[in-house]
């Protein structure tokens, strides 16, 4: 740097100390409350404040605004506005984030000092723009009883305005608004409470300027009283000085003193605060100079409201407003109708000595000041690559989700209805209302239990009775109020006909949930609310509320919201009953107990790569963790024709599972109840059908479950019914009759006395080497005692214990239950049937005996077996009932004959401890446990890693024969994915 370039440099910096800092210094003293960007230094803005002409200092007042959804002609407008007039600033409104970043990067690069922008994003970037992640309304936040979950929120709003360029983000809302009538603001509060509304802006504002951006409180001094919107007129506000301070100011009074960064005025006629007629307080030096300023303390940037707005707009043409507004003590004027007349108008008011040149100066170096604290100095241009990607992280989507959840307010629960306990008494209905999105509503509900769902758009005169007498069957029905989630001004009445559905519900013997999706505010007036079981608000209406509503009615989550305004007398501002889960299944994505969902994709490539290579026609994949499902999807086709897609409602044949998840569930209640030993043998519980000079009677149970007792492994019992190749028709009838009344197969029924003749040919059959060889003959026999210890059939007795769980598709014989299309088939049999075999059981022996086997028989689709397994991993206990206890389990669980090389449990398989070839990938705990099963199964459980995995598959269609499932390791593979990221989540969180 040369001599004279140095000295310029000093003489610069003598001017900027001696003249700039006393214009930061006047009206602004150093507090402990001030706005941040005054916390700093601000050379940059200094030194420019020296470089700028009057014309240019006026402009950086003016912030206009400009699209990303419209045409070039608009485009160029803007920049001949910042070329010529030189403008500080733009208000981006409606468009995408993509074509907005285009043209900030476009303006700011023609722009002489770089452009302030600013976007209203309440409720996050997509309040204006597509594409991006939308949060809460402030009323729903307004419910939520943890501050620092608003912070967080405002932290990541923040983070998505920088990385757009947005250094003002107008928000948070601070309104209080005791009226319900209030047209404009209404949703957009935190609601009638100003302690609570006070705490939720100061945790939203420190979120935002934790990062840089500047949170702006609206719109002072308080839009919360009003049913007029200032859009469209001019509202009054009556309440004398007094009221104002205590109720309207307070928030704003709150966030001053926690260093907010900016406010917005709004266009308010407060004749307590302006007697001159028609004068909005945007308007007024005694609102915006002597209340704010002067009396209230604030130091930050003051903008107006938008100046087109008919509030001011009615009284004044564009440029004169502008002039009154900058006269009031604003420092920024929003949506600057007339550039050029507004600064002519105000060089006007200059020359008039209506205001001074140092005046001037001041606030536009606040503004620059604002500009060089939130980094314009320094960066200026907006990345596009990645740009979308970024605005939408996964960690912005989880918050999102968890911040409507905890909003979820229950006003009223009689007799602790919700959640909903013995799923088996509850006959469940849903309909909902209203021309909304309901369907992830019902879906969810459909993951936990047996739900008849019904849609209405509407309820009128026509169809109310006819749905009375459809909802009167069911003893539990949950109706739901679904509009649209648009926006917070969407209409959000509930029609008087759909009140008189709920209450002529009411007056018969079920039990009403209500869930409104919408504005609180609709339930006032809704007399029928008095006579309900349950009442739920969501707020919204959304995937996050939706999919939260349904895992709070079944236990899965809580609920700690309370309500953020009055809605009648009984429920008022601050009613919510808190809700405890029961430690029911919550699905969630991944991340949310921290394993990246990249880490599963695997999962998808392996599943994906059978179906391709004729493993399997499809298959469904289910993950549990910590009692969270992380997965749960389906690939393929029922069939390798491809006409019908698996989807995870689909219901397979589980083959050899049904060891365990049957007949085992069922001898460890019997053991419970002491009407079971693993200790005795076989003679002890049949001896009626096993004579006393058989071997058979001196079987050991413990021995017979741990496949260590002698018998053989199996016998084609069909062999001997085949005559000639075809089925011996004394044997087997084409249709069912008393004599024929266990159905085999399409149009093949057996003789009601050969279930008798298998056990017959069991029992003639040789005894081997009590050594460990598989076999599913113990388990006819378990299938007896079972029947005969519970005085039930099998199927009814596990049936109601699946029904108590809300497993509503397992069970046996399903094509009883269930259509077709929703249960693969799982062989083309040539030999015995000679048909495929589609929604009976492939197992020829438990078809045999009617498709009630004690080793085959079970159907489920993953989901509901993966409850199943949870409750073994839990101990015995799910969804806040116990079904076995916690010592029988261990029992069963545990490795009965490893001296012997016998890895096996009482009927649990276990993993191979040394070397390959067993069940699992080597992965898993020695204490794991579980089962496969021939058709292409396996349903294992590790409670060390509580982990729950599920594989189903119909690997056996056509042909049995397949076993490239086998050799591909499908099966161990996807498991083995599961481990890895479980084991990388856990060395992450270790360092």
């Amino acid at each position: 740097m040369n001599k004279i370039g140095g000295i310029v440099l000093l003489f610069v910096f003598f001017i900027s100390s001696a003249f700039i800092s006393p214009l930061l210094d006047k009206g602004l003293g150093k507090k402990e409350n001030d706005p941040p960007f005054f916390k700093t230094p601000s050379n940059w803005a200094d030194s420019v404040l020296q470089t700028m002409t009057i014309d240019e200092k006026i402009a950086q007042m003016l912030m206009v605004a400009a699209y990303s959804n419209k045409d070039e002609k608009h485009e160029l407008a803007i920049e001949k506005l910042i070329t010529e007039n030189k403008i500080g600033g733009l208000i981006f409104m409606q468009g995408g984030p993509e074509r907005q970043a285009r043209l900030y990067n476009r303006y700011q690069k023609i722009s002489k000092i770089p452009l302030m922008i600013s976007i209203d994003g309440e409720w996050g970037l997509a309040m204006r723009l597509d594409s991006t992640v939308k949060y809460p309304y402030q009323m729903t936040l307004g419910a939520i009883q943890d501050e620092k979950l608003i912070y967080e929120m405002g932290v990541d709003i923040g983070e998505q305005c920088q990385r757009l360029g947005i250094q003002v983000n107008f928000a948070p809302v601070v309104d209080v608004n005791v009226n319900p009538k209030n047209p404009i603001i209404n949703a957009r509060s935190f609601g009638e409470n100003k302690y609570n509304v006070a705490q939720k802006g100061v945790a939203y504002m420190k979120g935002m300027q934790s990062v840089n951006v500047l949170a702006n409180a609206k719109h002072f001094p308080g839009h919360g009283d009003t049913d007029m919107d200032s859009h469209k007129s001019l509202p009054i506000i009556n309440h004398d000085v007094n009221r104002m301070d205590s109720v309207e100011l307070y928030p704003f009074k709150q966030l001053i003193e926690n260093e907010l960064a900016s406010m917005m005025v709004a266009h308010l006629y407060i004749p307590a605060y302006e007697n001159t007629p028609n004068t909005a307080t945007t308007l007024s030096k005694n609102v915006v100079t002597n209340l704010l300023q002067d009396s209230l303390g604030f130091k930050g940037l003051i903008f107006t409201d938008a100046l087109n707005m008919k509030g001011v707009s009615s009284f004044y043409k564009p440029g004169i407003v502008d002039v009154k507004a900058l006269l009031a003590g604003n420092d920024v004027l929003l949506f600057s109708e007339d550039v050029p007349t507004a600064i002519t108008e105000i060089k006007n008011a200059i020359a008039n000595a209506d205001i001074s040149v140092e005046e001037i100066d001041r606030r536009c170096l606040k503004i620059l000041v604002a500009k060089e604290w939130a980094g314009l100095n320094t960066n200026n241009q907006v990345k596009l690559k990645n740009l979308t990607a970024d605005l939408n992280k996964k960690e912005y989507e989880l918050l999102n989700k968890k911040l409507f959840q905890k909003a979820l307010t229950v006003l009223k629960n009689e007799n602790d209805l919700i959640p909903f306990k013995r799923l088996d008494t509850l006959n469940i209905a849903s309909i909902a209302i209203g021309d909304g999105e309901f369907e992830d509503f019902q879906s969810s509900l459909g993951l936990y239990s047996s739900v008849a769902n019904f849609n209405a758009q509407d309820i009128t005169d026509d169809n109310l009775i006819s749905w009375i007498e459809d909802l009167k069957k069911f003893n539990t029905v949950i109706v739901s109020f679904h509009n649209s989630d648009k926006n917070p001004w969407k209409k959000y009445k509930i029609s008087t006909n759909a009140k008189r559905l709920v209450e002529k519900l009411n007056v018969t013997d079920c039990n009403v949930v209500l869930v409104d999706f919408m504005n609180p505010y609709s339930l006032i007036g809704f007399d029928a609310l008095e006579d309900v079981s349950s009442l739920i608000s969501a707020y919204q209406n959304n995937k996050y509320t939706n999919h939260a509503v349904a895992e709070l009615l079944f236990g899965a989550i809580g609920a700690t919201g309370k309500l953020p305004v009055s809605v009648s007398e009984k429920y008022k501002v601050g009613a919510g009953i808190d809700i405890e889960p029961l430690g029911r299944f919550s699905y969630v994505v991944s991340e949310e107990i921290g394993i990246p969902e990249n880490d599963l994709y695997k999962i998808d490539s392996i599943a994906l790569s059978g179906v391709m290579e004729g493993a399997y026609p499809g298959c469904q994949v289910f993950v549990a963790k910590d009692g969270n499902v992380i997965y749960n999807k389906s690939f393929g086709y029922h069939t390798y024709d491809s006409l019908i897609q698996v989807k995870n409602s689909d219901i397979y044949d589980l083959a050899s599972i049904t060891k365990v998840a049957s007949t085992l569930l069922t001898v460890m209640q019997l053991q419970d109840q002491e009407k079971f030993s693993l200790d005795l043998n076989l003679c002890d519980y049949l001896s009626d059908l096993i004579p006393d000079t058989s071997d058979y009677g001196n079987l050991n149970l413990r021995e017979i479950l741990a496949h260590q007792s002698g018998l053989q492994a199996w016998v084609p019992f069909y062999l001997k019914t085949i005559r000639n190749k075809e089925l011996d028709p004394v044997i087997y009838s084409s249709d069912s009759s008393n004599f024929y009344p266990y159905r085999v197969a399409k149009n093949i029924y057996i003789n009601q006395h050969y279930p008798d003749i298998i056990y017959q040919r069991i029992l003639k059959g040789p005894l081997k080497e009590k050594e460990y060889k598989y076999s599913d003959l113990g388990y006819y026999f378990l299938l007896k005692i079972a029947e005969k210890q519970t005085g039930e059939k099998l199927n009814d007795y596990v049936g109601n214990i699946y029904s108590q769980m809300g497993m509503s598709t397992s069970g046996y014989l399903p094509r009883n239950r269930f259509s077709l299309d929703r249960i693969p088939p799982t062989e083309d049999d040539k030999i015995f049937r000679k048909q495929i075999i589609h929604g009976d059981v492939h197992d020829p022996g438990a078809a045999m005996l009617g498709g009630v086997g004690g080793h085959a028989g079970l159907f489920s689709n993953a989901n509901d077996l993966g409850k199943l397994m949870q409750m073994y991993v839990n101990k015995g206990e799910y969804g806040g009932e116990r079904y076995i206890k916690d010592t029988t389990l261990n029992e069963f669980i545990k490795c009965q004959f490893c001296v012997d090389g016998n890895r096996r449990g009482a009927g649990f398989d276990k993993p191979v401890t040394d070397g390959e070839g067993g069940p699992t990938c080597s992965c898993v705990s020695y204490l794991s446990f579980g089962h496969s099963g021939f058709t292409g199964t396996i349903a294992w459980a590790d409670p060390v890693e509580n982990i729950v995995y599920v594989f189903l598959s119909n690997r056996t269609f056509p042909d049995a024969e397949n076993k490239k499932l086998l050799r591909m390791n499908i099966r161990t593979d996807i498991q083995q994915v599961i481990y890895d990221a479980v084991n990388k989540n856990k060395a992450i969180s270790s360092n």
